[in-house]
């Protein structure tokens, strides 16, 4: 039964008795004088570093511009895939979420605008992400444990999807804008974007209002010709498409703010509606959609202790059928979602330089239907954190902290499936230490040291059932404690003009690492075959790596050619058995040549995976391939700003499989086969 839309009330209260004491200081930031200008900042990774400087000891990835612009793709998985340490879950070409150093699921925080984005994905790998890349503006990638600030589910990273629904400047016309049209790729895709954006652009305060539209469709995905493999291991017929892989989806938002050079505040609306197949199911479509409400506001430049003040909150509804191929709804997935995140940055201290602030989520969700494995849950956490900066002779040290109250609830079944209500209560913490220095011009040094703990999810402690999507059955542990890990990496940086370095060495090791492991019984399944039992359990395990990326030019003049590289590699393994972790991606090497001309711009990137062997019982090998991928791009005389975009990738028509893809999926949904994009971006 679908739930009236509203914004929870705690929330609202809270966010309106914050804009009530912010009042005295947003009076003050209309009428004092603008600061002096300054030079234009780098680029700034918000989610890194709320103190508004470059991230002092993370690795991190922004995409925005032309650069999203080549990239986008149709999952926000896919879309990421290939940056410095991330690869893609790939469950089909429909349900896609981004890995980063070897961990998914749970310990990678997604994020919309700064605040949680609420949906199922972490759930099950066929459950697409409601984040849509097709009218995101920018993406923030942080690499590495990022809990001080977002939990202990940012074991892995944080990626920050920023769209402007909530305009957070004055507007810069009346009306301004951009569309997008594109077609084609391996799925014969048809898509289109429009965002409009306008105000009365007054430097001391004016309304700012944002709307978008956006809709795509695709057929099955094409692939190279191969022998698909069911979930069961049995060979199926050949085929040059992946089954049940067709895909729809639509969705839009309005918003507005109050906004002047030193304040916003202001709220948007949003709407999500998806349809795309199921591969692992041929007879299976999720129907998918997702409500948000948001309010944010926030106030700089104020005088007194406090520099800066902001606050955001939100309220979504997620609902997700499965629907048979009678039409009959299968399972029905719902998720109601709050989140209260108030933080302010206060002036120095002694030389210290910092922000600290409260997060309060709020997560309720139920699965309804004959194949739903996990109970009606209630997840609750509040938390606290700091994290200050301070500049001792060459060395700029950080330091933060975090406390948080979780309790996951499940409301049980009275049945021997759920068993009786039960709650479990977790206090993580989250510690980090870090510095950097630059020991000559150009040169940046960094290191961290860290420790991180994550509450389990719901599913891990009261999953109980046959999941279709892993052809397994699942079992949690209610008596699972936090998980826990201690995180270490040093950074290394080099930049000179057109000329760049980057690499960065990590080593993250759980004494309490949740995983779903293989139990060696069979579970009988009422109508069909025996399927595995898997369960959650905690064991000790380390996962290690590096990332090197570099660029160089190799021609200046009329015609300008750069070089561009990467490598990166993660090893994961249980420190006890020895068995590899599953899932991780193998050794890639990234070769790229980029070159401009006269406003036309082209390139050839070159995608080498190593084979991946280092595999879990019971999970095959995944070979290795090279994939060669061209681009190119252009400015047209139509409007202020237009660009044509093509792109022609896996040039040699080759068959891939993607070694972070579950078993049961990978042998069904090798990555596309050739195929070419074309598309046009207006700005006015």
């Amino acid at each position: 039964m679908k739930t009236p839309f509203r914004f929870h009330p705690v929330a609202l209260a809270a966010l309106a008795a914050f804009a009530a004491a912010a009042a005295p200081w947003l009076a003050h930031a209309q009428t004092a004088p603008a600061p002096a200008p300054t030079a234009p900042p780098q680029t700034i990774v918000i989610t890194g570093n709320p103190l508004g400087r470059e991230v002092a000891t993370q690795a991190a990835s922004v995409l925005s511009g032309d650069a999203l612009l080549q990239r986008r793709a149709g999952t926000l998985g896919e879309t990421l895939d290939g940056l410095p340490g991330v690869s893609a879950s790939a469950f089909g070409p429909n349900s896609s979420r981004p890995v980063i150093r070897g961990l998914d699921g749970d310990r990678v925080r997604l994020l919309d605008n700064g605040g949680a984005s609420v949906d199922a994905s972490s759930l099950s790998f066929d459950h697409a992400s409601a984040s849509d890349p097709l009218v995101t503006e920018r993406i923030e990638v942080l690499r590495g444990p990022a809990a001080l600030l977002y939990g202990g589910n940012a074991t892995g990273g944080v990626v920050n999807s920023i769209d402007n629904r909530i305009p957070r400047a004055p507007a810069v016309g009346p009306l301004t804008g951009r569309a997008e049209v594109r077609g084609g790729g391996a799925a014969n895709e048809r898509s289109a974007a429009l965002v409009l954006e306008g105000g009365d652009g007054r430097a001391a305060g004016g309304l700012a209002w944002h709307a978008d539209a956006y809709g795509r469709q695709a057929g099955d995905q094409r692939v190279p010709r191969y022998t698909p493999l069911d979930a069961d291991g049995a060979v199926l017929a050949a085929s040059t498409r992946v089954r049940n892989s067709a895909s729809r989806a639509e969705g839009g938002a309005v918003g507005a703010s109050w906004a002047s050079e030193q304040a916003y505040l202001g709220a948007s609306a949003e709407s999500t509606r998806s349809r795309y197949g199921v591969t692992v199911e041929p007879d299976v479509t999720i129907q998918m959609q997702r409500e948000r409400v948001a309010l944010a506001g926030e106030w700089r430049s104020l005088p007194g202790l406090l520099r800066q003040l902001s606050a955001q909150a939100s309220h979504s509804q997620y609902r997700h059928e499965e629907v048979e191929g009678s039409g009959a709804v299968g399972t029905t997935f719902i998720s109601q979602g709050d989140e209260l995140r108030v933080q302010a940055q206060h002036a120095p201290i002694a030389g210290l330089h910092g922000v600290f602030g409260l997060q309060a989520e709020r997560l309720d969700f139920q699965a309804l239907g004959v194949e739903a494995f996990v109970p009606a849950t209630k997840t609750r956490s509040t938390a606290l954190f700091a994290v200050e900066e301070l500049a001792l002779g060459a060395v700029t040290w950080n330091a933060g902290a975090r406390v948080e109250a979780v309790s996951v609830a499940s409301a049980g079944s009275g049945t021997v499936k759920f068993g009786a209500a039960s709650e479990r209560r977790y206090t993580p913490g989250s510690l980090s230490l870090g510095g950097r220095i630059s020991p000559a011009p150009g040169w940046q040094l960094s290191a961290s040291l860290g420790r991180t703990e994550r509450a389990p999810a719901y599913y891990e402690l009261f999953a109980q059932g046959v999941h279709v999507a892993t052809a397994a059955y699942e079992r949690g542990d209610a008596g699972l404690a936090s998980e826990r890990s201690r995180h270490a990496e040093i950074g290394l940086a080099w930049t000179a003009a057109a000329q760049s370095v980057k690499a960065n060495v990590f080593d993250t090791r759980f004494s309490r690492f949740i995983s779903l492991d293989a139990t060696g019984a069979m579970q009988a399944v009422p109508g069909a075959a025996s399927v595995p039992v898997y369960a959650f359990r905690a064991a000790r395990a380390q996962m290690r790596g590096f990332e090197l990326q570099g660029r160089t030019r190799l021609l200046q003049g009329p015609l300008t050619l750069d070089l561009n590289a990467g490598l990166d590699a993660v090893r994961g393994d249980k420190l006890d058995s020895g068995e590899p972790l599953p899932r991780l991606a193998p050794r890639r090497l990234r070769l790229g040549l980029d070159a401009a001309w006269n406003g036309l711009r082209g390139g050839l990137a070159l995608r080498e995976m190593a084979r991946q062997d280092r595999v879990p019982t019971g999970d095959p090998a995944t070979a290795g391939y090279t994939l060669i991928d061209l681009w190119a791009s252009g400015r047209v005389a139509l409007g202020e700003d237009c660009l044509w975009f093509l792109r022609l990738n896996n040039l040699t028509d080759k068959l891939a499989l993607n070694a972070s893809t579950i078993a049961t999926m990978r042998g069904l949904s090798p990555l596309p086969g050739r195929a070419w994009t074309l598309g046009l971006r207006s700005r006015f």
